[in-house]
C-alpha cells in the first residue's frame, strides 16, 4: 500500500539500496550472494514462516532488481547466476517485466464469500432470503454457505446487518484491471502475460510482496560512473515524493548521486498538449469519431490489445517521456537519458525498439530513493539551486487524472476559441475499459477521451512513494510555483517540427 511504510516497503528500500551500493562502491556481484543476509540478519524469521524461506525470497528480488529472471525452485542455481550479462550499460530487461515469485506467494483464494465469527443468527436472516441459489442456511443457529452453490454474486454480503458476512478476492486479481491474474495448479497467482499491460497495480497490492518488477538500477549508475553524460528527465509526479526535499532541491538532490543535469517531463507535456490538440483540431470529427490522449502506457496498450478497431482513435503524439529525452539528445545524441518516474509501464515502453535510442533507463521514485540512501544524501543540507522553470502549471498537471484532458481543452481554446470540446475521463483500467466501450458504441463522438491507469492518475503510479491525497496536494503546490501557466507559452513549441524529424 502507497504511501504505508511497512515491513513490505522496508526490504523493498533495502534491496534498491543494497542494489544501488554494490553498484556505486564497485563491488563485485559476487556480493548478492551475501545480500540477503544483510538484508535478514539473525537466526529467527520475523515475516515469514522461516528464515531460510525470507532469504529465498530476498534473492529472488535482488534478481530482478538487477534486470535478471526469476530461478526456478526446481533446480539448483545461485542467485547471481547470469548477473554478469547483466553488468552493462545497455542491460534492457528480460521479459516479462512483471513477475510472480511463487514460492513467495500465499496462494490466496481467487474469490469466496464467507460468514465470519461476527454472526447474530438473526431471526430475520435476509442472507437467506436473498440468495438466488439457495445457497444459504442456518446450522446451529449461524448462517452457514455451501461453496458448491455459491455463485459469489454478493446479496448476502449487502444485507447482513451486522456486517458478518464478507466477500474475499484476491488482492492482486482485483487489482488487475485486465483480468490477466488467475491461479496455476497450486493456487499461486499466475499472470497471463498477453493480457498484462505492466500497470504494476498488481505488485502495490500484493500483501506478501509476491509480485515484482524488474530494474535497472545497477546499469544505470554504471552509466552514471562513466564519462557519458546523464541526464535524469523527471515526472510531474514527483512533487512530495522524497520527504524533505525542496523543489529547488531536487536538481542538486539529482546532481549528488551523479546526474549531470535534470530536466522536467513536464516540458515535453507541454509539447504533447500542443501535438493533441492540434491533433484532435484536424482530425475529429472529420476523419476520427473521438480522439484518446496518448501519454499513459498501460492505458494506451490495454485500449489497443482490448478495441483495436478503436486503436486508431489513440492519439498519435509521443508521450512526454520520449519528447523530454528528445528535447536533450537533439543538442546532446550522445547522452544518456534516464526517466524517474512513478510508472513501472514506462519501463516497458522505453525497452521498444522505436523508444530505445532517446531513454536508456527508467528508474521508478522508490529505486531512485534507494540511491539516495546508497550515497547517504541529507536533503536538509542540500543547496537550494536553480528552481524548475521550463515547464507550464498545466503540464505539471499531467500526474494526476484530468490534467492532460484539461491542458489539451485549453490550447484547443486558444487556438480555436469558437471549438466546443466535449471530454469524459477515466482513471483505473476497469473504468478505462468502460469509457472505451461507451465510445466504441458511439456514445462520445466528437469527444477527447482521457485514460490513466492508475486510479489517480501518474501520482498513485506503482512506484511511487507517498500516499494519494498527500501526492495531490504537492502537485498542486508545484503547479502554483511555476511560472507560466498554459502549455502553448512553453519556449520549445517551436520545436516541435524539429523533434518530429530525429
Amino acid at each position: 500500500m502507497r504511501g504505508l511504510y511497512s515491513s513490505k516497503t522496508k526490504i523493498r528500500h533495502q534491496i534498491f539500496t543494497e542494489i544501488a551500493r554494490m553498484a556505486y562502491d564497485g563491488d563485485d556481484t559476487s556480493i548478492l550472494e551475501e545480500l540477503p543476509y544483510r538484508i535478514v540478519p539473525g537466526e529467527i524469521a520475523t515475516y515469514r514462516d522461516s528464515i531460510f524461506l525470507e532469504r529465498a525470497v530476498v534473492g529472488e528480488r535482488l534478481r530482478v532488481a538487477m534486470g535478471m529472471s526469476l530461478r526456478s525452485v526446481a533446480e539448483h542455481a545461485p542467485i547471481s547466476q547470469g548477473v554478469k550479462a547483466s553488468e552493462i550499460e545497455e542491460k534492457y530487461y528480460e521479459p516479462p517485466l512483471i513477475n510472480v515469485i511463487k514460492f513467495a506467494c500465499n496462494s490466496c483464494p481467487e474469490k469466496r464469500v464467507m460468514v465470519t465469527e461476527g454472526c447474530q443468527g438473526c431471526l430475520e436472516h435476509p442472507c437467506v432470503e436473498v440468495c438466488p441459489k439457495g445457497a444459504i442456511s442456518m446450522v446451529d443457529g449461524k448462517s452457514h454457505i455451501d461453496e458448491e452453490k455459491c455463485i459469489k454474486c454478493g446479496k448476502c454480503v449487502s444485507v447482513c446487518p451486522y456486517n458478518a458476512i464478507i466477500k474475499q478476492e484476491r488482492p492482486c486479481s482485483q487489482a488487475c484491471g485486465m483480468g490477466a491474474i488467475h491461479s496455476d495448479e497450486y493456487g499461486r497467482a499466475e499472470i497471463d502475460q498477453e493480457k498484462c499491460v505492466s500497470c504494476g497495480m498488481c505488485l502495490v497490492s500484493c500483501p506478501f510482496s509476491a509480485i515484482v518488477d524488474k530494474g535497472q538500477i545497477y546499469q544505470t549508475i554504471m552509466a552514471l560512473k562513466s564519462e557519458t553524460p546523464v541526464y535524469a528527465i523527471v515526472a510531474p509526479a514527483v512533487a512530495g515524493q522524497f520527504a524533505g526535499l525542496k523543489n529547488t532541491q531536487i536538481r542538486e538532490a539529482f546532481k549528488a548521486i551523479g546526474f549531470t543535469d535534470l530536466l522536467e517531463v513536464a516540458v515535453g507535456a507541454d509539447l504533447c498538449t500542443i501535438e493533441e490538440a492540434k491533433d484532435f483540431m484536424e482530425e475529429v470529427p472529420e476523419k476520427l469519431p473521438f480522439m484518446a490522449t496518448s501519454c499513459c502506457p498501460a492505458w494506451s496498450m490495454m485500449a489497443k490489445k482490448m478495441f483495436p478497431k478503436q486503436a486508431d482513435c489513440i492519439s498519435m503524439a509521443l508521450t512526454p517521456m520520449v519528447l523530454t529525452a528528445r528535447v536533450i539528445k537533439q543538442k546532446e545524441p550522445d547522452c544518456k537519458i534516464v526517466f524517474v518516474g512513478p510508472c513501472a509501464a514506462k519501463k516497458l515502453e522505453a525497452s521498444r525498439k522505436s523508444i530505445r535510442s532517446y531513454v536508456d533507463f527508467v528508474l521508478t521514485f522508490e529505486e531512485v530513493a534507494g540511491m539516495f540512501e546508497a550515497r547517504s544524501i541529507d536533503f536538509a543540507s542540500l543547496p537550494e539551486g536553480a528552481p524548475l522553470v521550463k515547464a507550464s502549471s498545466d503540464g505539471r498537471g499531467f500526474a494526476a487524472s484530468g490534467g492532460v484532458a484539461a491542458a489539451v481543452v485549453k490550447a484547443v481554446k486558444r487556438l480555436d476559441p469558437a471549438r466546443e470540446v466535449k471530454v469524459v475521463s477515466a482513471d483505473g483500467l476497469v473504468n478505462c475499459k468502460k469509457m472505451l466501450q461507451m465510445a466504441k458504441a458511439g456514445k462520445y463522438n466528437g469527444y477527447l477521451l482521457e485514460g490513466m491507469a492508475c486510479p489517480g492518475g501518474c501520482i498513485a503510479g506503482a512506484g511511487t512513494i507517498q500516499p494519494l491525497k498527500k501526492s495531490a496536494v504537492s502537485l498542486e503546490q508545484m503547479k502554483k510555483e511555476a511560472i507560466f501557466e498554459e502549455s502553448l507559452d512553453t519556449a520549445y513549441e517551436n520545436r516541435l517540427g524539429e523533434l518530429e524529424k530525429l
